[in-house]
């Protein structure tokens, strides 16, 4: 069966690949003697492993699987996150942040981050709230690189999404358990030449494929008409253009859920990711670092700039040239395809299904939308007919047919699964668009190298993850107990296994709805409202109190929940909450745009506001303990 869906040149690549990441693992383990070398590899990493290690776990399935089909769906604008994740992600974080935390970290013996705001600030309260906020909530972000990783295997390859769900998470426990982060670094500087080199070769192939850098983006321009989009009435104006700007009204939405939740909140939210920041204490000078900002900004702006970019491109491919062909095994004549489902709202599109076997096993493998229908609602009729695609349908003289779908991306993401009542369902899912574009549009041995890069950018990314999660139940939470301090080291590895366990139940339960990309963006925003004033101010601001930091963690914190509970509708009706409470899913839902500006826009100014405030009226820190935190290494 395996033999079947893979084929033995798929499966010899990936076990070779596995094979060295078990390697590099059990490398990791072999020079690993001591807390500090598990915890930060020993401070003593080269600034290429570094850099690389650094890009493969920032940018993960996430931004290449999820954002690259949020590109997909809103267009180019999303290019402006690349620009943002460049500028402050690599720019600011390695020449204003990296170097001062690296100093601070190896003055204040700092093995996490948690461990470096509490030593900053002689707290025990802020390096445990700081430790359970990673514990409690980066498995959700773990889950979106799940997730983000099983869809492509599942779309490529038709193995069941649970049973690689499973797999990709018992391999990187291992690796993980096994050799701290020594081991993650060798891995990732691994799987980041890997993502590299598989990213490079999709952004010339996708150009190709569709006649050059110019005639590619004029066919972008002229794909679809906007007006017929089904985010139309957001503000969608092409796949080239900005959403449309403005406020107070519904056709404004788009431009605040692009800027605000996407741009800002990952561009900004990069900042304060622990299993970032710990990176600058692992190199062993500043020197290090500065080597590190070119190789960083080069690997960052090919991986998203080409996520982002395919995933607007792949409209054109699936607009105007994709072709199926294969034996057409049934028809749906009419079936409710869900584009939209959330907590009480269910948008359906009826529409005529075509299943269709392109690998002659007498199994449908393709699902197209041959066409939608009109709707009729309160007595008018909705023209979803017009919206939806009519895919074109030639039969052939040997019984099989040749089909165009002539659908955007969106349209092109229809996948089945089963509703509450276990029965088959319809729903188009953005997280598998890029999974299907390179299915469809690029030859076989480009769908192992892929493989292979989704691989490489999940598995680089969750072993971080989940070794910030650990060390934080570890190190943070468990050696702050009386005389337990030393002693955390199983119980670090006891807290990546929660991790793992929490995100896998949690990807089993939230597929669909670009859950990737919300996942990803509100633990991003969460981190820097809650860490960023405590984070910079400590770096820079001798005059910042303990009192200041807990006010701004505590404030960032509990206002980015109260907005996600009771005001982001999405995040809000999901949860349930706010209506239990109020009997509305959100607090502003009829004020318009307030429900989709992210909690950050809101949070951060009012965290930094009040770390300056608390730390002005409260007693300074001792003179001592300054300066030892600011003297040089």
């Amino acid at each position: 069966m395996i033999l079947a869906q893979f084929g033995i040149m798929d499966i010899s690549f990936v076990l070779l690949y596995m094979l060295v990441v078990v390697y590099l693992g059990w490398l990791g383990y072999m020079r690993t003697k001591s807390a500090t070398d598990y915890l930060i590899a020993g401070r003593q990493i080269h600034p290429f492993i570094m850099a690389m290690s650094y890009g493969s776990t920032f940018i993960s399935t996430s931004a290449i699987v999820g954002f690259g089909g949020v590109a997909a769906m809103f267009g180019m604008s999303l290019l402006w996150l690349t620009v943002c994740n460049i500028f402050v992600g690599i720019f600011i974080a390695f020449v204003v942040l990296g170097g001062p935390t690296r100093r601070m970290g190896h003055i204040l013996d700092a093995h996490t981050f948690p461990e470096l705001l509490g030593r900053r600030y002689n707290s025990r309260f802020i390096q445990v709230f700081a430790a359970l906020i990673i514990f409690c909530f980066m498995p959700i972000y773990a889950a979106a690189v799940l997730i983000g990783g099983t869809e492509f295997v599942t779309v490529r390859f038709g193995v069941d999404y649970n049973v690689a769900l499973l797999v990709f998470s018992v391999i990187i426990a291992a690796y993980v358990i096994m050799g701290g982060l020594k081991g993650v670094m060798y891995t990732d500087a691994l799987q980041g030449t890997i993502m590299f080199f598989g990213m490079l070769v999709l952004l010339f192939f996708t150009y190709g494929r569709m006649g050059g850098v110019t005639a590619a983006h004029e066919a972008l321009a002229n794909v679809g008409d906007p007006k017929l989009s089904l985010f139309s009435k957001i503000g969608f104006k092409g796949f080239t253009s900005m959403p449309e700007f403005g406020w107070g009204e519904t056709r404004f939405e788009l431009w605040w859920t692009v800027v605000t939740t996407l741009v800002l909140g990952v561009g900004i939210g990069v900042l304060t990711q622990p299993q970032l920041a710990v990176r600058f204490m692992t190199v062993k000078s500043k020197r290090e670092l500065n080597k590190a900002i070119m190789t960083g900004g080069i690997f960052i702006l090919c991986m998203t700039g080409v996520a982002f970019t395919v995933g607007a491109l792949s409209n054109v491919y699936f607009y105007n040239q994709e072709k199926i062909t294969g034996k057409l095994i049934s028809t749906t004549e009419k079936t409710a395809v869900i584009a939209k489902k959330e907590k009480d709202i269910v948008s359906a599109i009826p529409c005529k299904l075509l299943h269709i076997d392109t690998n002659n096993d007498g199994e449908a493998d393709v699902d197209i939308i041959a066409h939608g229908y009109a709707v009729e609602k309160d007595g008018k009729t909705i023209p979803f007919d017009k919206m939806m695609p009519k895919a074109e349908i030639t039969e052939l003289n040997d019984g099989t047919v040749s089909v165009m779908p002539h659908a955007n991306s969106f349209l092109r993401a229809l996948v089945k699964t089963k509703n509450e009542k276990g029965e088959v369902a319809w729903i188009l899912n953005p997280d598998s668009i890029i999974p299907k574009f390179i299915t469809s549009a690029m030859p076989h041995w480009f769908g192992l190298l892929f493989l292979l890069t989704l691989l490489s950018a999940a598995m680089s990314t969750l072993s971080s993850q989940f070794h910030a999660v650990g060390t934080s139940f570890g190190r943070d939470l468990y050696e702050q107990l009386p005389g337990k301090a030393g002693k955390g080291l199983m119980v670090t590895k006891l807290g990546i296994i929660i991790g793992i366990i929490v995100a896998v139940l949690f990807s089993y339960y939230n597929r669909g709805g670009y859950i990737v990309a919300r996942a990803t963006a509100i633990f991003f925003g969460m981190c820097v409202a809650s860490f960023f004033p405590a984070y910079v101010g400590g770096l820079f601001w001798r005059r910042m109190t303990r009192s200041g930091a807990i006010a701004s963690i505590l404030t960032g914190f509990i206002v980015s929940g109260i907005w996600t509970l009771f005001i982001k509708d999405k995040e809000a009706r999901s949860l349930g909450l706010c209506y239990q409470l109020f009997e509305k899913h959100s607090l502003l839902l009829d004020k318009p745009n307030w429900s989709v500006v992210d909690p950050l826009v809101i949070a951060l100014p009012i965290s930094i506001l009040v770390a300056v405030f608390v730390s002005l009226i409260t007693t300074p820190p001792s003179r001592e303990h300054v300066e030892k935190c600011f003297k040089r290494a």
